[in-house]
C-alpha cells in the first residue's frame, strides 16, 4: 500500500527517523504519506523526513492493527518450526528496500537448539547492507520479535555480524530482479 494521497495521524506515534533509527514522535494531525507497508510496518514521509511506524500503531495512521494468531499448543516439531521460522524471517524488511531480509541475504545462519522444557532457542546471525546503518538494531529487533512470537520459541539472539561484509551477491535472483539490478 503506498498512495500518492496523504494520511492525516489521528494521534502522536512514535517512529524512528530512517536511516539513523532515532526514534522521535510525529504529532496528531500531521499528514504523512505512506510508501511501504512490507512486513507489518509503516514507512511514512512526513514533511519531506522518512519515518518507520511499528504495525501495532497503525491505529495513528488510520489503519487497522492486525490482529496476532491465536497460539494452539499443539506440539511442533523442528523440521515444522524450522519452517515457521523462516517464513517469519521473510516477513522482515528493511524500511527503505521492499526486499524482506532473507532474499536481501542479511541472514547468515539460523540454529534451532531444543530446550530441556520441550520448547526451542533459536541463534540468529544477521547484518545489514551497510555497516553503519542506524535502523541496524530496528532490524534485528523485528527479527527478535517475530521469530519469539512462534509457537515452541521460548529464547531468540539475534546478532550482527559484519563478516564477510554483505554484498549484492548475497541476494536471490528474485530480489535483484525486483530491485531492477538484472
Amino acid at each position: 500500500m503506498s498512495s500518492d494521497e496523504p494520511v492525516t495521524l489521528v494521534r502522536d506515534v512514535e517512529a524512528a527517523i530512517i536511516p539513523v533509527g532515532e526514534r522521535v514522535t510525529l504529532k496528531q494531525g500531521e499528514k504523512a504519506y505512506i510508501t511501504q507497508t512490507l512486513g507489518g510496518s509503516y514507512t511514512v514521509i512526513v514533511n519531506g523526513n522518512m519515518f518507520r511506524i511499528e504495525g501495532k500503531d497503525a491505529d495513528a495512521l488510520g489503519l487497522e492493527v492486525a490482529a496476532k494468531p491465536a497460539l494452539t499448543g499443539a506440539p511442533v516439531t523442528q523440521e515444522q518450526l524450522e519452517k515457521e521460522i523462516w517464513n517469519q524471517l521473510r516477513s522482515c524488511y528493511d524500511p527503505e528496500i521492499p526486499v524482506n531480509v532473507v532474499d536481501l541475504g542479511l541472514i547468515y545462519d539460523c540454529h534451532i537448539t531444543p530446550l530441556p522444557s520441550g520448547s526451542h532457542r533459536v541463534d540468529v546471525k544477521m547484518t545489514l547492507t551497510a555497516p553503519g546503518c542506524g535502523m541496524g538494531p530496528m532490524l534485528a529487533q523485528d527479527v527478535q520479535n517475530k521469530v519469539i512470537s512462534l509457537e515452541g520459541v521460548d529464547d531468540v539472539a539475534v546478532e550482527l555480524v559484519w563478516d564477510p561484509p554483505w554484498n549484492q551477491g548475497m541476494m536471490t535472483e528474485q530480489a535483484k530482479l525486483q530491485l531492477g539490478l538484472l
